[in-house]
């Protein structure tokens, strides 16, 4: 059903800059960043959307460029109020007949009806359809390989490229998904039952399952922020460091305004960065203070076990001119010192030390 679409490699390794791998005694996380883990997707919903104005509708709506994706390609987009500010995030989709919308399952029950607001005179239909889409990911260096020996080859699939197979007489949906650390990888059933079996035949082939936990481990290494977490509805594009979301020159959309005075000054106040952490493991919401003053929060904070010992990363949001300016940051029980995302273990001197270097 969908065409095959150019691929770009995918990682061997975890490495930084030195090419030392990252490890971790944990074996699920380790399967992660070495190997293949394999995790349902229980917490991610799905929009369709038909209709002879959808490409044009949902263009005017998202941030990214609807009009211009191909069937089987997709891309990261946010979804504005009038003043700039994110509702909501997702993959779009293009499908033949129709667009799909990927996105938290906590948000289909608030981004359809703000969508549906805006359906005025528009040949546009919106569709819940959640609980038709059975799926899992599989993620690691690993994963091609393990997908390749059942038949179900990602070769020549782009990022958020999106692929039709036949497996055991079933349709699978598969999707190159984004990840800017380790091949990553989702698969999609009509059912529960044939997606169960399929997860099954991949973890007989090698790959291991892993829980929320080393998912979550992931993210922080990859600095990928999470929607309602480290992304929220007082947030602007430009604030979030998500370029990938942005097209800057697909047409008007709502907010779009915003985005773009925000552009045409060249920056904003602050931004969202990854930290790696010194001391106690603070909660979300704890502020970041340079000169004794208020410089910003960290929104998400984890301790993760690597082969080093414990590396304690967050992120979170961070005046530019502390940034710039190389201040020394404390959280209320610690250190955060700015870091590269996705991590690297060798990138772990303070700004005191890097500009004395």
């Amino acid at each position: 059903m969908m065409p095959m679409t150019p691929d770009a490699p995918s990682n061997s390794s975890t490495a930084g800059p030195s090419g030392v791998p990252i490890s971790s005694p944990n074996p699920q996380f380790d399967a992660l960043l070495r190997n293949a883990g394999i995790a349902p997707l229980d917490q991610t919903g799905w929009i369709r959307i038909t209709g002879s104005d959808r490409e044009r509708w949902l263009n005017g709506m998202a941030t990214n460029s609807v009009q211009h994706l191909a069937p089987g390609t997709g891309a990261y987009n946010f979804f504005l109020n009038a003043q700039g500010r994110i509702q909501a995030d997702g993959n779009i989709f293009a499908f033949p007949e129709e667009l799909w919308i990927e996105t938290g399952r906590s948000q289909i029950a608030t981004l359809i009806p703000y969508l549906d607001h805006y359906i005025i005179m528009d040949d546009v239909e919106l569709a819940d359809v959640t609980s038709t889409r059975h799926g899992f990911t599989l993620i690691g260096p690993r994963a091609g390989s393990l997908l390749a020996t059942l038949g179900l080859s990602p070769e020549g699939l782009s990022p958020l490229g999106v692929r039709s197979l036949s497996w055991n007489s079933s349709s699978i949906i598969l999707i190159h998904a984004h990840s800017p650390l380790v091949s990553r990888y989702e698969l999609w059933a009509d059912s529960p039952e044939m997606a169960q079996t399929l997860r099954q035949a991949l973890q007989s082939a090698g790959a291991i399952a892993c829980d929320p936990t080393s998912l979550e481990w992931l993210r922080l290494l990859e600095g990928t922020p999470l929607y309602s977490v480290d992304i929220r509805d007082r947030d602007l594009p430009q604030e979030t460091n998500q370029t990938r979301a942005l097209h800057f020159n697909k047409g008007c959309y709502l907010g779009q305004e915003i985005v773009e005075r925000i552009r045409s000054r060249g920056n904003v106040h602050r931004t969202l960065s990854l930290f790696r952490l010194e001391g106690a493991l603070p909660s979300p919401g704890t502020a970041i203070e340079a000169a004794g003053k208020q410089v910003g929060e960290l929104t998400s904070a984890i301790a993760i076990p690597v082969s080093s010992g414990t590396l304690q990363l967050a992120l979170g949001y961070i005046r530019r001119e502390a940034l710039d300016r190389r201040e020394p940051l404390q959280y209320n029980s610690g250190t955060a010192f700015p870091a590269p995302a996705p991590f690297s273990t060798v990138e772990t001197e303070s700004p005191a030390q890097a500009s004395d270097s």
